[in-house]
């Protein structure tokens, strides 16, 4: 990350914020996303609900990436669909628990990403990481017991497992990027694009199935206005403008910018939950925010200083 950091030229500080304000736009709606998927999702349309979700933005990347498409290796192709599978494993999880818990909850979990990824990382490579981070890390998982536990102490909900997982999964997939040699060569628009076509095909599998809830057809039939326009800002918004924004801010800073800036999607996720949801936390619950949101920012900065 250091030597690709390096490599960029850093914008005018007067106009930094031109970069930086789009891509905190992007961390804005992805802490959206978790309200907006748990207001169209109910437990027998999910899988409906991720076909349909990927179905309107993949022509797009097919069609804007067709000729990298055409260019990229049987290794590459191979190596890009299993990363698809454990994609679509991460937003049956993702979408599955936020069903079944709160989007504050949902989206200050998957935020563990963040501290979870260094450690299996370290762990991989049997290099100990940072006494701070661990530090940080203690500090994150502090403040999920105590974000899970707002209303008083009981076992974590269904949703908050699943989300857990999901971070889980989250670790697994950028793990997994870095140890496939093939598609560390492989075009980024071409990879998620393929990736993301894996994802469909495997929501779209299990939507035959039967027990696994509402077909697609019928979901969308039955999508009013409301259901259509979160659908799409998941859509369009959340995934497609999100991830062009991305490969264009890289471009133009250094990816240390643009992950910090994309590390305040959890508390995005909060805000969202609480004023327009009416979460309520309690005292033990916004304790649990505020260490969540430290020991990730904390770590995160650890981790960087050592990558430096």
């Amino acid at each position: 990350m250091s030597s690709i950091a390096a490599s960029v030229p850093l914008p005018a500080p007067r106009r930094a914020w031109l970069t930086d304000l789009p891509v905190l736009l992007v961390a804005v709606v992805w802490g959206a996303s978790y309200l907006a998927a748990k207001g169209i999702t109910t437990t027998h349309t999910v899988v409906a609900v991720l076909v349909l979700r990927f179905a309107v933005v993949l022509p797009v990347l097919v069609v804007a990436g067709w000729r990298r498409l055409r260019a990229l290796s049987p290794a590459q192709w191979r190596g890009a669909g299993v990363l698809g599978l454990v994609l679509s494993g991460i937003f049956l999880l993702e979408t599955y628990g936020v069903v079944h818990t709160s989007a504050t909850n949902a989206g200050l979990i998957i935020s563990l990403t963040m501290i979870l990824t260094p450690l299996a990382e370290a762990a991989v490579t049997r290099t100990p990481p940072p006494r701070a981070f661990l530090a940080a890390a203690a500090l994150s998982v502090t403040g999920v017991v105590l974000l899970t536990q707002g209303g008083g102490f009981t076992a974590p909900s269904l949703g908050d497992l699943l989300m857990l997982l999901a971070a889980i999964a989250r670790t697994v997939h950028v793990l997994a990027m870095s140890r496939i040699k093939a598609v560390q060569s492989a075009d980024s628009l071409s990879l998620t694009t393929v990736q993301l076509g894996g994802a469909v095909a495997v929501f779209a599998l299990l939507s035959a199935l039967p027990g696994t809830g509402a077909s697609p057809w019928a979901v969308a039939v039955g999508f009013g206005p409301r259901e259509w326009a979160g659908l799409l800002f998941l859509s369009v918004f959340c995934t497609l403008i999100a991830f062009f924004v991305q490969m264009w801010a890289v471009r133009r800073t250094s990816p240390s910018r643009v992950s910090l800036l994309l590390g305040t999607e959890p508390l995005w996720a909060a805000a969202a939950g609480i004023t327009l949801a009416g979460d309520r936390l309690g005292p033990l619950g916004l304790a649990g925010v505020v260490l969540v949101l430290a020991g990730t920012a904390w770590g995160r900065r650890a981790a960087e200083r050592t990558d430096a």
